[in-house]
Order: C-alpha cells, then sequence, then structure tokens
C-alpha cells in the first residue's frame, strides 16, 4: 500500500459568536483539512487549526508546507509506516505543529480503517466517552450568567471561563456564576497568562468558596518561576497550559515541579504521537492531564477525543472547540449528549471529507 494523492484545502470557519480572552478576541478561523488517498482505495483524513499567537502558524505557512514538505516526502510512501514518515516530516516541519498534527491523524485514520475499528480502541480502548467542559470567554458579568444558564440547562456538567485582564473582575465573575449554577457543576478558570503571582494567588483566595477544579495557565509562558511559585503557593490545581509545547517543555514541568496538571493540545505539540509521549512524561512525574483544543473543526477535536479516550491518564476533557463554528465540513465526527463526548464508533476518526473547491 502506498499514498498516491495528497490534497489540502483551506476552510473558513465563521463563529457564532465572537469571544475575548486574555490576549485576543477571535472572530473567525481557518482549518486546513488534509485528504491522503492510499493505492487501495482508502483515504485518511487530518485537520490542522493554526493559531499564529499560540502555534506560530499561518494557514498561508501550511499550505506552502504541504508542497514543498509534505508532498514530497509522503507520495509515494507506505501509510502504515508511520513513525517513519512523522520523524521524517518532524525534521522539516518542527515549526509546524498543528499541520504535524493533521498528518498524523490522517495517517491513523488510514490505520483504524484498515483494522475495520474505531481509533480509540487501536490506541488503547481505556473508555468510550468522556465529559467535556464548555468554555465563557471574558464577558460582562450578566452576559457571562446568561451563557453559565444556557449551557447549564444544555446538560454540561462543567464550564471553563476566562480571564486574565482584571482579576477583581474575574473575582466577581466566579463567585456569581458559582451562586447561579448550583454546587454540583464543575468550574475551572484560565488566565491565559494574564496575572501576576500576586493576582493568581489573590484570585484563588478569594474564590476559596465556589471550588474551582483548576486554574490555567496564570502566569506568562516565558516565565518559569513565577508558574512554579503560584503552584507551591496556590490551594487548588495549577495546570501548564501555553507553557507546554513539546515534549521537552514536558520534561521540564515535571522536573522542575512548575504545574500539577498539564493540557495537551494536539495543536500545539504536533499530533496524537507526540501527545502519547508528553502523558508518558506526565503520567511518570504524577501529573494528571486534559485534552485541549483551540478553534478546530470537529474532526480535530473528534482526533483528541480519541486520544483522551485511551489514556487513563487523560482525566479533564476541553474540547468545546468546534461547537461554535459555522458550516463545519466535518459536522458530526462526535457526538455530544448533555456535556459528555462520544466517537461515532465508526473506523478510524470516523468521517469522510469531500475535497475542497481549491487544493493543492
Amino acid at each position: 500500500m502506498k499514498i498516491v494523492q495528497i490534497e489540502a484545502w483551506p476552510v473558513p470557519l465563521a463563529l457564532n459568536e465572537p469571544y475575548a480572552i486574555a490576549y485576543e478576541t477571535v472572530r473567525d478561523t481557518t482549518n486546513l483539512f488534509l485528504r491522503l488517498e492510499t493505492s487501495s482505495g482508502l483515504n485518511g483524513y487530518g485537520c490542522a487549526a493554526p493559531d499564529e499567537p499560540v502555534t506560530g502558524e499561518t494557514v498561508d505557512m501550511l499550505l506552502k508546507a504541504v508542497g514543498s514538505v509534505v508532498i514530497p516526502l509522503l507520495k509515494g510512501g507506505n501509510p502504515l509506516r508511520r513513525a517513519k514518515l512523522m520523524q521524517d516530516l518532524k525534521t522539516h516541519l518542527k515549526d509546524r505543529p498543528s499541520l504535524l498534527a493533521a498528518v498524523d491523524m490522517a495517517l491513523l485514520d488510514i490505520l483504524g480503517k484498515i483494522c475495520g475499528l474505531p481509533l480509540w480502541k487501536i490506541l488503547g480502548g481505556f473508555r468510550d466517552r468522556m465529559k467535556t467542559s464548555v468554555t465563557i470567554g471574558i464577558l460582562p458579568e450578566k452576559e457571562t450568567l446568561e451563557q453559565a444558564l444556557h449551557w447549564k440547562g444544555l446538560g454540561f456538567r462543567a464550564l471553563k471561563l476566562k480571564g486574565g485582564l482584571n482579576v477583581d473582575s474575574d473575582i466577581a465573575r466566579l463567585l456569581r456564576v458559582r451562586e447561579v449554577v448550583g454546587k454540583s457543576m464543575e468550574l475551572r478558570f484560565d488566565a491565559n497568562q494574564g496575572f501576576t503571582v500576586e493576582d493568581s494567588l489573590r484570585f484563588v483566595e478569594k474564590t476559596r468558596k465556589a471550588r474551582l477544579a483548576l486554574m490555567e495557565q496564570p502566569t506568562p509562558r516565558g516565565a518559569p518561576d513565577l508558574l512554579k511559585c503560584v503552584t507551591r503557593k496556590a490551594s487548588i490545581p495549577v495546570m501548564a497550559d501555553e507553557s507546554l509545547m513539546t515534549l521537552r517543555d514536558a520534561f521540564r514541568i515535571a522536573r522542575g515541579d512548575l504545574a500539577d496538571m498539564v493540557n495537551i493540545k494536539l495543536m500545539k505539540v504536533g499530533g496524537i504521537g507526540e501527545a502519547q509521549q508528553i502523558n508518558a512524561v506526565a503520567k511518570a512525574a504524577g501529573l494528571e492531564a486534559m485534552v485541549g483544543c483551540m478553534d478546530e473543526s470537529a474532526l480535530a477535536i473528534a482526533a483528541g477525543l480519541h486520544f483522551a479516550l485511551a489514556c487513563p491518564n487523560v482525566v479533564y476533557a476541553d474540547l468545546d472547540g468546534h461547537l461554535d463554528l459555522k458550516n463545519d465540513p466535518a459536522a458530526g465526527a462526535v457526538i455530544l449528549r448533555k456535556g459528555i463526548l462520544f466517537p461515532t464508533e465508526k473506523p478510524g476518526l470516523g468521517l469522510a471529507l469531500k475535497t475542497g473547491a481549491s487544493h493543492i
């Protein structure tokens, strides 16, 4: 079996509602879809969700890399030699993690289809469903509460609030959310690098009665000592997100006791294969893991879900990046019921895509 054709095409995706985090406001996104066609007629599909502030990529960069690197290296190759193909690509695409993620998921999609099994069963099959949080961006208190009640009404059991611009406002919003959603809702908070150490510790102390499950990336990723200081002094678990981009980062976080938990996003780290290695480091260090996402099509969300379902150490999921996207060509790649995500149970990632109107 060989890879005989490779197609890549960008899909602009508008959001139903813009959202704000500590360092940007997001109104739309563009995902790059990938199709690997094999000589047996099977197709593998992948998706990249570049985010320049986080991954350092743009769609134009990825399209050029597909033409100059991915096609020359993969075409004619055996898709079942995934480790070799990915190692060859990494030599040239170290700074293109979301593209690596797309190729990795497409190769694994092919593997699942050859085996006739959904990917999560091939990867380990630890669980068959997973609770996800849904994210509320930085909004005035009234709109925050409206969204919290909206998601609760749809059956979600975990909410993640974004903050990091104003610690006093964040404290007030979180306390009010706890009041309106009740005691059973799990609450998480993400400062997206916007806090100082002092802000972080004040926030934790003043929101103690809200019973936060965790606080994500309170301090800038370029200052690991600040993250470590918060982790040591905070009374709730502290999670590293932007600070974790590579396997080496995972080792540094674990070795330095910089955080209690890690957020593994396929688009940041370069795919499921790399995510598995990072999770192994986290497990060895006694760090729990969460699988997170960017603004991603349901196809990429499915890849994250299959990874999470296979790994006992991945105890949290924040896989909501597809929920607000308009005209997602991969809608249906995952099944959502009252805040619980399920795979489709079809082979591989569970979805076939139509190619785009313009592609390489």
